[in-house]
């Protein structure tokens, strides 16, 4: 059974920054991506950004580039979301997904392609 657990979530004014991780447990294949998705009350779950196994090629949603950044720590089965520049509209619970397709080029933004999943974590970013 694979297990992805996310932390770093909180409250924090317009501005300012979250380091979210998400760490995985459990047997899954070797390379594998792993991307982050947020869902705000009312609407429906989006893509923000997604990492390859070799942590090297990512993928950003156009509403977080050159804000946010995707990284992995493979040896801690770590992914993890630096969030600067936060807006209130970055409010919102964030899900860690992990896709146990092995892709070449670059990570899916498609949830419906992530196989594991986790429980979220909620970021509020008051103005």
């Amino acid at each position: 059974q694979v297990q992805l657990v996310e932390s770093g979530g909180g409250l924090v004014q317009a501005g300012g920054s979250l380091r979210l991780s998400c760490a995985v447990s459990g047997r899954f294949v070797s390379r594998y991506a792993m991307g982050w998705f947020r869902q705000a009350p009312g609407k429906e779950r989006e893509f923000v950004a997604a990492i390859l196994w070799n942590a090297i090629n990512t993928y950003y949603a156009d509403s977080v580039k050159g804000r946010f950044t995707i990284s992995r720590d493979n040896a801690k089965i770590t992914v993890y979301l630096q969030m600067n520049s936060l807006k209130p509209e970055d409010t919102a619970v964030y899900y860690c997904a992990l896709d146990q397709s092995l892709r070449v080029w670059e990570p899916s933004r498609i949830a419906d392609e992530y196989d594991y999943w986790g429980q979220g974590t909620q970021v509020t970013v008051s103005s």
